[in-house]
């Protein structure tokens, strides 16, 4: 029993070594070297869903590493809400790594996000836009690399307009 104990206490140690191993490294200053750019947004066509059209909030952006180290595994995080509310109406997560791996003072590839979220009517798409009862909504964009907590980029207003791509 005490050999059993031991042998897992050791195991224990030895997984928290190395997960922390991975963790000692160079802190980045992510809101100082990740750069928002491109930055589109709008009411995606999600087609027609339960015999009504439905709208999702939807935006299109790059991301710009202006910092020297390529950022392997850098997380984006994006959450829409209605303007002034709290309550998240939905998020998209995107992770960058592999051959999207963000290089040194590169540029991503155009990434797009949207909320699975959305307005759905009878009326035709355009109409919806302009009905009384839409609410207009935003996307705020995070990223986080490695150990560190996320950090804001930036917020945009969903605009009220059609996006079929």
């Amino acid at each position: 029993m005490r050999i059993r104990l031991a042998r897992a206490g050791a195991a224990c140690l030895l997984v928290t070594i190395i997960g922390t191993a991975g963790c000692s490294g160079t802190t980045i200053d992510l809101a100082r070297t990740i750069k928002v750019g491109n930055l589109t947004t709008g009411w995606f066509d999600r087609g027609v869903v339960d015999g009504k059209n439905k709208l999702v909030p939807s935006a299109s952006f790059t991301v710009t590493n202006t910092g020297t180290a390529t950022l392997s595994g850098l997380q984006i995080l994006s959450v829409f809400r209605f303007l002034g509310d709290a309550e998240e109406l939905g998020s998209s997560f995107l992770v960058l790594h592999g051959p999207d791996a963000l290089a040194a003072s590169a540029t991503s590839k155009a990434l797009t996000v949207r909320a699975n979220w959305g307005f759905t009517s009878e009326q035709p798409r355009a109409q919806m836009l302009m009905h009384k009862l839409f609410q207009d909504a935003q996307v705020e964009i995070f990223v986080k690399y490695g150990p560190a907590a996320y950090v804001k980029l930036t917020e945009a207003r969903i605009q009220r307009q059609l996006l079929t791509q």
